[in-house]
């Protein structure tokens, strides 16, 4: 197979020319559709006349001198590292600085720089306002305020510099919704039950290219401050739409116990309570039960009703069948099947007196004839209030305070640590259980379940490394290296104040101990092989080890024969990941069908992928591409000196090894 460098003569770069260019050109005119095609063979037909006058003397011009020079230099540094007490300061130094770095990043999430997050923090693709009224709210009034707010909504997304003329650039549409859907998922369980107390406005962002620039978690800000204190006596929240898994609201408090209305009391107090405390982050807490939802209580009259040979579920029947209506027959209609359900027009459905006044229509059993008794003659209603539900978790009762961060904090844990100093001051009854949970709970299952992941394959490949290299003191090294890197990782996050990100952080730590591992064994194979030929060279037996001086020179002459694979190895993953951690796109099918590559910087990808995991593999590997041409080879010497005293103290017949082996 042919691997040297061909060369191209200006003839052949011109037949390409002439035959490719055409032929692009052609295609480019009036190739219509595929006229992409075309701009790829021209841009082709470019890059082979870059590549003879321009990018090739570059290259070469870089492998001659400017590698040529960072060889010596690092040959020199390694004879430096590995010289007199050198190896011992070097390794010294770098545990004393995987302590304090750990040490000074512990203290970062402490003083609030770097923030711990269970998910990326994104920028709304929808703003959602949720509007609720007290229960047993009519519909009527609870659609009226909601008309309110979506006035003021509408102003603020449709402010000027949102606008391009008639265009909002910014937000695409915006619906209402009152009663029926208008619940929030994360509290109501998605249910679609009738809320004629409760509405929701959601306005939905355009795709993150045609913003122009504009934050729109700016203009969720903007909503919340505008609505704040406006309607007292709604409960207004306005949220953004949820990133990746199910997680809960980042404030999730929940209250266990037996006796359901002390259960609601007592989050009703903390609400207060915490409230009055004025903790930072906390957007709005709410309860999500309900003590207070209007009811009507019907009585039957047990004796009444059984001298009349009615029962009770005929009494609650009749009721239900009036408000809720029964299924009376099936319209069927090109195929399709349609219930014909039967109730009270929407009049008399809420008219007490034509409801308890209806007759119960029956047929008496011991007489054969028809009855008819009304309602209200064995049956008294009488007004309450009941819980809008009760909940349970593992078959306990629960009840939950719940609340989202206010905009520009994406801490949970540090504001649910505000909130736990702040609770220690709270009276809570004995026998009732508090527990944090929500996100803050998924966060620690998370943590968990990739910190086992991360260590469960550290020590799959270093069985692995052990059935390579039959040994474990190379294994032991680069598991040594692996853990060194993460100070790379941990001190950018410290310099830049990024966030920890509990999922792509971690994903990206895992990534990056494969690049280490494959460095270090580029590295450690290549020094064993000119072991080997030294071995051979002088003639030992299995059990002989060379002299420190030979192991000095192998590692110096293996690293610097790595030098080249494994800068280019960091080099070329990090310039490949600069694009995606900056969000750097480009419309490549346009660049070639319209000339216009539309370029644009961030966008949804960037918040997951770019961010957090991109960042991350960069910081740490460029700190490990030291570690691999430094620490590594020190640690090798190091450990073969310490084989040379060992086999001196057990046994004293050792071989040595002349300096210079006379040519065979």
């Amino acid at each position: 197979m042919e691997i040297e460098d061909r060369n191209l003569s200006v003839k052949q770069l011109l037949y390409l020319t002439a035959i490719m260019g055409t032929l692009g050109i052609f295609i480019l005119i009036v190739g219509g559709p595929v006229r992409g095609l075309g701009s790829v063979m021209v841009l082709t037909v470019i890059l082979f006349w870059l590549y003879k006058y321009l990018i090739k003397p570059l290259t070469r011009g870089f492998q001659k001198t400017f590698l040529a020079w960072l060889d010596k230099v690092y040959e020199n540094f390694l004879k430096f590292a590995l010289s007199g007490i050198k190896p011992y300061l070097f390794i010294g130094g770098m545990f004393i600085m995987f302590v304090a770095v750990l040490m000074a990043f512990g203290s970062s999430i402490g003083s609030g720089r770097t923030k711990i997050e269970f998910f990326p923090d994104n920028k709304p693709n929808q703003i959602i306002v949720y509007v609720e009224y007290p229960q047993g709210t009519a519909i009527e009034k609870t659609n009226q305020i909601t008309k309110e707010i979506e006035s003021r909504v509408f102003e603020i997304i449709n402010a000027e510099e949102y606008m391009e003329g008639d265009r909002n650039f910014l937000v695409e549409s915006a619906v209402s919704q009152v009663g029926m859907g208008a619940g929030n998922p994360q509290t109501d369980g998605g249910s679609a039950a009738e809320m004629p107390h409760k509405g929701k406005i959601t306005a939905s962002m355009r795709e993150y290219k045609f913003r122009n620039g504009k934050d729109s978690e700016v203009l969720r800000k903007k909503v919340q401050e505008a609505l704040a204190g406006v309607y007292p006596g709604v409960s207004i929240s306005v949220e953004k739409d949820a990133a990746g898994p199910p997680q809960g609201y980042p404030v999730n408090i929940e209250l266990e116990g037996n006796d359901y209305s002390e259960l609601i009391v007592t989050a009703e107090q903390m609400v207060k309570f915490l409230n009055a405390r004025n903790v930072a982050g906390v957007d709005q807490l709410k309860v999500d039960v309900n003590r207070s939802k209007p009811s009507m209580l019907v009585s039957v009259d047990r004796e009444k009703a059984g001298e009349l040979g009615v029962s009770n579920s005929q009494v609650g029947m009749q009721l239900r069948r009036a408000v809720f209506g029964e299924k009376a027959g099936i319209y069927k209609n090109e195929g399709e099947d349609y219930d014909i359900n039967i109730r009270f027009n929407e009049e008399q459905r809420y008219d007490r007196s034509a409801i308890f006044n209806q007759r119960i229509t029956f047929r008496d059993m011991a007489t054969g004839q028809i009855k008819e008794v009304p309602v209200s003659a064995i049956a008294q209603q009488k007004n309450t209030s009941s819980f809008s539900a009760i909940k349970h978790k593992d078959a306990k009762r629960v009840v939950t305070v719940y609340s989202a961060l206010k905009p520009g904090f994406t801490d949970a844990g540090a504001v649910v640590a505000d909130i736990q100093n702040e609770m220690l001051d709270f009276e809570t009854p004995k026998d009732i259980k508090i527990d944090y949970t929500g996100q803050i709970e998924e966060q620690n299952k998370e943590m968990a379940f990739l910190m086992s992941a991360l260590f469960g394959g550290l020590f799959l490949i270093f069985l692995i490394l052990i059935f390579q290299f039959g040994s474990i003191s190379k294994p032991t090294i680069i598991m040594v290296a692996i853990f060194l890197s993460f100070i790379g990782v941990f001190l950018g996050l410290i310099v830049t104040g990024d966030s920890f990100v509990i999922l792509m952080t971690m994903m990206g730590i895992i990534s990056l101990a494969g690049i280490v591992v494959n460095n270090g064994v580029v590295l450690i194979d290549y020094i064993d092989i000119l072991k080997l030929r030294r071995r051979e060279q002088l003639d030992l037996e299995d059990d002989d080890i060379i002299s420190k001086e030979d192991m000095f020179n192998a590692i110096v002459k293996g690293g610097k024969a790595r030098l080249r694979p494994v800068i280019l190895t960091a080099i070329t993953t990090v310039l490949g990941l600069i694009p995606l951690a900056i969000g750097l796109n480009i419309n490549f099918f346009t660049l070639f069908s319209e000339f216009d590559p539309k370029i644009f910087v961030g966008g949804d990808n960037v918040i997951f992928w770019g961010g957090p995991l991109a960042w991350t593999v960069i910081y740490g590997l460029i700190f490990a591409t030291f570690l691999t041409l430094v620490i590594v080879p020190v640690l090798l010497y190091m450990v073969h000196r310490i084989k040379l005293r060992w086999r001196r103290f057990r046994s004293p017949k050792i071989v040595k090894v002349e300096e210079h082996i006379e040519a065979a």
